[in-house]
C-alpha cells in the first residue's frame, strides 16, 4: 500500500511516498532481524530501519556461541538456561551451515569450583533443554587427551560438553534476507528521526545516509529493538526523556596466533570467580574472552583497555603452558550488551535475561526489547508477537521452529556431503576456499560459483579468496554497501587484509553501487 503525507517540505528536504506498515522495527541487529523475519512470515506488512549495518553493534562483537549459559545456572536463572538449550538444537537444524557443534573442554582448577559442583552443574545442562542432537558430558584424563597438551601439567582432569558455535553476522544477515523474501522492507543506512503518535498510529520519519529526502512511514505499532541505543531512541525519538532501563556492559575479546591444533575450546575458570573462553577462530587463529565491565559513554565507540588486555592474557597465561601476551595479540574487539537494569551490584550478576515492554495505553503501541542474547532471539521474536498480537490483531501462527535459514537446507548432517559436491563440482578453488564458501552460504555458494570453470570466471580476486563473484552476491542479496561490511561482518576476512587490499575493495564497490539498488529494491 502506498501512502502520501502531506506538508510537503519537511526540516530533512522533500518527503518521498512510502508504505503503511503494520509493524515498523527500529534496529537491525539480531533481535530485531529475528522480529522482522516471524512478523513477516505470519503476513505482517514490516518495515524495519538500521542506521548502520546490519549486525554493526553488539550482534557481530559477540563470543560467537550459540550455547546454554552455564554460568547462568550460578545465579539461579534456570528458566533462560532451559530455553536457550533447547534453542541450541533448533537453531543447528535451521542454519547448519554457519552454526555448528563444538566441544568444550573445561578443566578441573583445584582452588576454584569443586568437581562436585562442576559435575552438578554439566549434569543439568545435560539435561534441562532435552538434548537429542548433541552428544553429552564425559570427563577427560588431560595426561593422555590432545586437549591436554597445550595446558600446564597441573590440570590432570577436565570435563567435555557440547555447544555450538556461530557465525553472529552472518546469522543477522540470513534473518534480513529471509525477511525480505517474505515481504519485509528493509532500510540499511537509516535513522530513525522522530516517531510521533497520529490517531491509530505513529508518523515516522526516517533519514537514510547521503539522502537530502525524508522518508516518512506511517505503522500502527513500533518495535524498539534498538540495543545498546534503545533507551536513545525512547529518549531522542520517540519522546521519552526520562527513559533508562539498559545498563551497558562491555566485553573485550582478543584474538592471538593459534594456540592449539585441534578443533575443541577451552573454557577457563578465572579467580574472580568468572569465567572466559578459548575459542579456535578463522582457521589460524585462537579467540578469548569476553570480560565483563560496566560502560558509560557512546556505543558506537568503544574499545578494548589495557586492563582487559592484561585481564585476559594473565587469564589464559594461567592455563596455557606457553603464555599469552600483548605481542602474540593480532587483533581485538569490543562490544557493547544492553543488559536489562535490574539492580544487581557486579556487571557479570546483571541478568542476561530479556525483557519486554509496551508502552502506550490505549495509543499507539511501542514495544521495546531489553536484554537479550543471541541464543533466544527466536524466542524472544516469538515473545514480542505475543505482544502485537495482543496490541493490533493475530495473523497467522508462529513458524520458525521448524523453518530454515536461506542456504541451510542441507540438514544438520548434510555438510560434509555438500563440500564433497562443491569440492568436486569446482576443483580450481582451494579447499579453505570452498570449505569457507559453503560455511557461509551453504546452498547458496551455488549461486555465487554458478556455471564457473575456473577461478577467473569469479573475477577479481581482493585476497584470501574473496573473489569478485562473491563480493556481487553480498551487495545484491545481502546489503552490502562498503568494504567494512564485506571483510568483517559478510566474510570475516578482515582480520587478514591489507589496507591495499581494502582499498581495492573499496573502489570496486564504488564502482558497482547499483547492485545495491537490488538489495533494497
Amino acid at each position: 500500500m502506498v501512502f502520501r503525507f502531506g506538508g510537503g517540505e519537511t526540516c530533512s528536504g522533500r518527503v518521498e511516498l512510502s508504505r503503511v506498515y503494520d509493524i515498523f522495527v527500529v534496529g537491525g541487529g539480531i533481535n530485531g532481524c529475528g522480529i522482522a523475519r516471524d512478523a513477516a512470515g505470519r503476513g505482517y506488512a514490516v518495515g524495519l530501519a538500521e542506521m548502520n549495518d546490519l549486525g554493526s553493534g553488539t550482534s557481530s562483537w559477540s563470543t560467537k556461541l550459540i550455547h546454554g549459559g552455564l554460568r547462568y545456572l550460578e545465579h539461579y536463572e534456570f528458566r533462560l538456561v532451559r530455553e536457550a538449550l533447547i534453542e541450541r538444537e533448533v537453531l543447528l537444524k535451521m542454519a547448519p551451515h554457519i552454526i555448528w557443534p563444538m566441544r568444550f573442554v573445561l578443566p578441573h582448577h583445584k582452588g576454584m569450583r569443586p568437581a562436585w559442583l562442576l559435575r552438578l552443574g554439566l549434569f543439568l545442562y545435560d539435561h534441562l533443554g532435552g538434548r537429542k542432537i548433541l552428544p553429552g558430558t564425559r570427563v577427560l584424563d588431560l595426561k593422555t587427551d590432545p586437549a591436554g597438551r597445550p595446558l600446564k601439567n597441573e590440570f590432570a582432569k577436565a570435563f567435555e560438553y557440547s555447544d555450538c558455535w556461530v557465525n553472529d553476522a552472518r546469522l543477522v544477515v540470513l534473518n534480513a534476507m529471509d525477511a525480505k523474501a517474505r515481504g519485509a522492507d528493509i532500510f540499511t543506512r537509516t535513522k530513525l528521526v522522530s516517531a510521533r503518535r497520529s490517531g491509530d498510529g505513529w508518523d515516522i520519519e526516517l533519514q537514510a545516509d547521503g539522502s537530502k529526502a525524508a522518508r516518512q512511514v506511517r505503522a500502527k505499532l513500533i518495535v524498539n529493538a534498538g540495543g545498546p541505543w534503545v533507551d536513545d531512541i525512547l529518549r531522542e525519538s520517540i519522546g521519552q526523556n526520562k527513559a533508562g532501563n539498559v545498563r551497558l556492559v562491555q566485553g573485550s575479546h582478543i584474538v592471538v596466533r593459534r594456540k592449539f591444533e585441534h578443533p575443541k575450546a577451552y573454557f577457563f575458570q578465572n579467580s574472580d570467580e568468572r569465567i572466559f573462553f578459548a575459542i579456535p577462530y578463522e582457521q589460524d587463529y585462537t579467540l578469548i574472552g569476553t570480560t565483563d565491565q560496566d560502560f558509560e559513554g557512546d556505543p558506537s565507540d568503544v574499545n578494548i583497555s589495557d586492563a582487559e588486555i592484561a585481564y585476559l592474557c594473565d587469564g589464559a597465561s594461567q592455563y596455557f603452558s606457553e603464555p599469552v601476551t600483548r605481542d602474540d595479540i593480532v587483533w581485538t574487539f569490543s562490544g557493547v550488551r544492553p543488559l536489562y537494569d535490574d539492580g544487581a551490584s557486579k556487571a557479570q550478576e546483571a541478568t542476561r535475561d530479556y525483557v519486554l515492554r509496551a508502552d502506550g495505553g490505549a495509543e499507539a503501541k511501542v514495544i521495546n526489547v531489553f536484554g537479550g542474547k543471541i541464543t533466544t532471539y527466536r524466542r524472544l521474536a516469538e515473545s514480542v508477537l505475543r505482544k502485537v498480537e495482543d496490541a493490533i490483531g493475530a495473523k497467522g501462527r508462529a513458524w520458525t521452529r521448524e523453518s530454515v535459514l536461506p542456504g541451510g537446507e542441507f540438514g544438520v548432517e548434510g555438510f560434509a556431503p555438500l563440500l564433497a559436491e562443491i569440492r568436486s563440482r569446482y576443483p580450481f578453488l582451494q579447499p579453505g576456499q570452498s570449505e569457507r564458501l559453503v560455511r557461509g552460504y551453504g546452498l547458496k555458494c551455488r549461486e555465487i560459483l554458478g556455471s564457473a570453470r575456473s577461478v577467473e570466471d569469479l573475477g577479481e580476486d581482493f585476497g584470501h579468496g574473496l573473489t569478485e563473484a562473491e563480493v556481487r552476491y553480498q551487495m545484491k542479496y545481502e546489503f552490502a554497501r562498503a568494504a567494512e561490511d564485506v571483510v568483517w561482518r559478510r566474510s570475516k576476512l578482515g582480520i587478514r587484509f591489507s589496507r591495499e587490499q581494502l582499498d581495492r575493495l573499496k573502489a570496486f564497490m564504488d564502482e558497482n553501487r547499483q547492485l545495491q539498488n537490488l538489495a533494497a529494491e
